[in-house]
């Protein structure tokens, strides 16, 4: 039986003109992950990143923590099919006005609960787009980036030795979408489990032909271990 860790990427530039980038507390999750897989002596056979820049930003920093003998010795894979939903798109569709970043640093900068209300508002953005109303407003519908998701971890599965373990680094997003397909999940739970996978938590999945399993999920006891309730965070 083989194993795959779905890596949600460090905490990324929220608020900026370029979310696409780890922040210095993202780039210190990704090594704190490295720092617990060589701890455990854990070895990888594959190395898998989607096509963003912090999914590669977040496997460098953490295989970097990996003992020589246990790094990857041939290339890394790159896969798009596990890159993020546009969640600009996503969002605009449902607030045209946030299409500016620089309104979006108003709006939070407006109240101290101002995040509460940002959350609420991305709630309803999501809840626009999986609906199925409004599919022809979306370059990616959500049926589509469901098949996206499920398909990039069928050739992962489909690609794999019996025993290999696998390391993928991806978003929230696709990692929710892919624990829907394994556990019959509806959209609104999916949703819902979106919204608390911490930056850089792992989720573990076990495979063997024809069959893909959840071992664990969201775990990020490798941020616990510092003790600093700052270094767990969600955005």
């Amino acid at each position: 039986m083989g194993q795959i860790y779905l890596v949600r990427h460090g905490q990324a530039s929220f608020g900026s003109a370029n979310y696409d980038q780890l922040s210095e507390l993202g780039l210190e999750q990704a090594r704190l992950l490295g720092e617990w897989f060589a701890n455990s002596r854990q070895k990888f056979n594959r190395v898998v990143t989607g096509s963003l820049k912090r999914h590669r930003q977040t496997a460098d920093a953490c295989i970097a923590m990996l003992p020589k003998a246990h790094r990857i010795d041939t290339d890394w894979e790159t896969d798009p099919g596990f890159d993020e939903y546009n969640h600009h798109e996503v969002l605009v569709r449902h607030r045209p006005e946030f299409d500016d970043p620089e309104e979006v640093k108003r709006f939070l900068a407006s109240s101290p609960k101002a995040k509460y209300a940002f959350q609420d508002i991305f709630q309803a953005a999501m809840s626009r787009w999986m609906s199925g109303e409004y599919d022809g407003d979306y370059v990616e519908s959500w049926p589509v980036f469901q098949n996206r998701c499920v398909d990039a971890l069928q050739r992962l599965v489909e690609s794999a030795d019996k025993s290999q373990n696998i390391i993928v680094f991806t978003s929230g997003g696709t990692i929710s979408t892919i624990c829907q397909h394994i556990l019959g999940l509806s959209n609104r739970q999916t949703a819902e489990m979106n919204w608390t996978l911490v930056n850089c938590a792992m989720t573990k999945l076990f495979y063997q032909p024809g069959r893909v399993t959840l071992s664990y999920l969201n775990n990020y006891s490798h941020l616990e271990w510092l003790g600093k309730p700052e270094s767990i965070t969600y955005r």
